[in-house]
């Protein structure tokens, strides 16, 4: 599987902040509501019109990622906006508590319709992704999940495993896990714009009409274009990915022609808000509001017989209005990741028109606390694939002294890898150099806090799995100097520009990163040493990567010219027997200070 990228869209489109006016703080609102005697079943001309309009509630969600146990650390909490301009963190997450919410939020809608924005599986905490992610198709099923588009994540282990997620079937190697068939998941995955190379045609369903009496509303899904840079190339053999635009409005239009003129377009790309905080009013003018980003290039285009879009890929939270090509707002919505939100939108169908009143369409994230009671049905399913999973799982690979996070620019826990494989390559051969990590493929940190039985500073192999999930090898590599010091420019520039992707560095490596400055000049190539040597252009270094990297991924192209190939065991098993030999009960890893790239803003 892939290290992929997670929060970091690049695409050729130039990205332009917007800020969008008419919203309410927290709720999002299409300008003016219908008119009072819209409703009306009385005297007059609307007798013809019985309930002319009827309100659908469309609930959405992205980049689950398998995350069905609550995550644990900064991933599984939600920063709010309060009143006075402070903000808190809450807990949140978990399907136990999502399917909770989702069923009380769905009481007296009797038009209510499920949606998800992609990668539901993929990148999957342990207790999914040991098992192919069935348990995930399975807690979606539960969840009355009605549709989804593809995201990236879908296409970790190819078009074939993802047709039997939604076919069914045992897994190909691994087998049955239960006395049951897999049954596959009992909604439609949408990906218009991913093409079969030979046939040209989709790969599964581009579009799904939902119906509720005389009521429809069709939904287009796509992936990101870029899919085949944040993938292994294994993962997309075989197949085309399409122009997110493009492909809507071709099938926006085919909807069309049959009758279908409320659509709503799923869509596995996104923005970067100005706000962290999952309820800041996106639409309000000034500091702290707007969102930048792919998606809003996207919806500036995206043809206005659209009425809403549902994004995800950047594992942001938030609720925006973004002019379609007519000049007129549009409802653009992501719902964080992890299962940690869940937007609420109103859709306000024209029986008259067959189309959505689009003055009409309001909207909101709501969290998915862990304060109400669990759904039984999942605590049933975890249980289930949990007990599965525990031999395994619950095994202690190593000990920390405190929290590893994995956030910022440079974090602990990328440190912390690049420092396992290195050790894993000289490991292989003594003439490894130095090692390097992608951000996207460090999926979690690691938490001092016992999250079970384990006891505190315990590193499970669940933990490390949930931190490394896709089963990338470590691989070693021969580059020149100047190749490796433009592997490092390639983090700022290229595809990378605008969305930079800082490598995490083993110990040995130290530069500056000057943020004040544009594209490559951003890396002071000066400051670049190994082991308190300048970097000599002419000189060969041998450096570990995992695999997606090795073979260019995430903009790195330089990477994918390495010579001299060397393969390792797979980067969980680096990192496990880095913290075996690193660690233990009475002498805990104290986690490494990110302090290797010395940061000028």
């Amino acid at each position: 599987m892939p290290a992929t990228s997670q929060p970091n869209p690049h695409r050729r489109r130039a990205y332009r902040l917007l800020t969008a006016a008419a919203a309410l703080a927290t709720v999002g609102a299409l300008g003016a509501a219908i008119p009072a005697d819209a409703h009306d079943t009385g005297r007059g001309q609307h007798d013809r019109w019985p309930n002319r309009y009827q309100d659908v509630q469309l609930l959405s969600f992205n980049d689950l990622h398998g995350n069905l146990e609550p995550p644990a650390g900064s991933s599984g909490r939600v920063t709010e906006l309060q009143a006075d301009g402070t903000t808190k963190t809450i807990d949140a997450g978990g399907v136990e508590y999502l399917a909770t919410h989702l069923r009380e939020a769905r009481k007296g809608n009797a038009y209510s319709v499920t949606a998800a924005g992609g990668d539901m599986v993929g990148a999957s905490p342990l207790i999914s992704g040991l098992f192919h992610d069935e348990p995930t198709i399975e807690a979606l099923n539960k969840l009355d999940l009605d549709v989804t588009s593809v995201g990236n994540h879908e296409f970790d282990e190819g078009a074939k495993e993802l047709a039997r997620l939604q076919n069914g079937g045992c897994h190909p190697t691994a087998g049955c896990y239960t006395d049951k068939k897999f049954k596959g998941a009992d909604f439609p995955y949408l990906a218009a714009n991913v093409l079969d190379e030979k046939t040209n045609k989709p790969i599964l369903k581009p579009y799904y009409v939902w119906k509720k009496k005389d009521v429809k509303i069709g939904f287009i899904g796509v992936t990101l274009e870029d899919t085949p840079g944040v993938v292994s190339a294994e993962g997309v053999k075989g197949l085309k990915f399409k122009d997110e635009v493009e492909t809507i409005n071709k099938y926006a239009k085919e909807l069309q022609k049959q009758g279908v003129k409320s659509i709503v377009a799923l869509i596995h790309e996104g923005g970067l808000p100005a706000s962290g905080a999952y309820n800041y009013d996106c639409d309000a003018s000034g500091a702290g509001s707007g969102i930048s980003g792919p998606i809003v290039d996207i919806a500036k285009n995206i043809s206005p017989s659209v009425d809403a879009l549902v994004t995800g890929h950047t594992h942001a939270a938030y609720v925006c209005t973004i002019p379609d090509p007519a000049g007129n707002p549009r409802m653009v919505t992501s719902a964080a990741s992890f299962g940690r939100l869940y937007t609420d939108t109103t859709l306000t169908y024209d029986r008259r028109t067959g189309d959505i009143a689009r003055t009409s369409v309001k909207s909101a994230n709501h969290v998915v606390t862990r304060t109400v009671p669990k759904a039984a049905d999942m605590t049933s399913l975890i249980s289930k694939w949990g007990t599965l999973a525990a031999p395994i799982g619950n095994r202690a690979i190593g000990y920390i002294s405190a929290d590893v996070p994995s956030t910022g620019t440079e974090s602990p826990m990328g440190d912390l890898i690049a420092d396992a494989q290195l050790a894993h390559g000289k490991a292989l051969d003594a003439d490894t150099d130095l090692a390097l990590m992608n951000p996207g493929g460090v999926r979690a940190g690691l938490t001092y806090a016992t999250t079970g039985a384990e006891g505190n500073g315990v590193v499970t192999y669940a933990e490390g799995f949930t931190v490394q999930p896709f089963s990338n090898t470590v691989n070693l590599q021969n580059f020149t100097g100047a190749q490796l010091i433009q592997v490092l420019k390639e983090q700022v520039s290229g595809t990378n520009a605008s969305a930079p992707k800082i490598l995490q560095p083993s110990a040995n490596l130290a530069y500056t990163l000057d943020l004040t400055k544009t594209g490559a000049d951003r890396v002071v190539t000066d400051s670049i040493k190994l082991n308190g040597v300048a970097i000599d252009p002419a000189a060969t270094y041998r450096v570990a990567t995992n695999s997606f990297l090795a073979g260019g991924g995430d903009g790195f192209t330089t990477l994918g010219q390495g010579t001299n190939d060397l393969v390792g065991a797979d980067d969980l098993t680096a990192l496990e027997q880095y913290l075996t030999a690193n660690s233990s009960a009475s002498s805990p890893l104290v986690p490494p200070t990110p302090n290797r790239i010395t940061i000028v803003q």
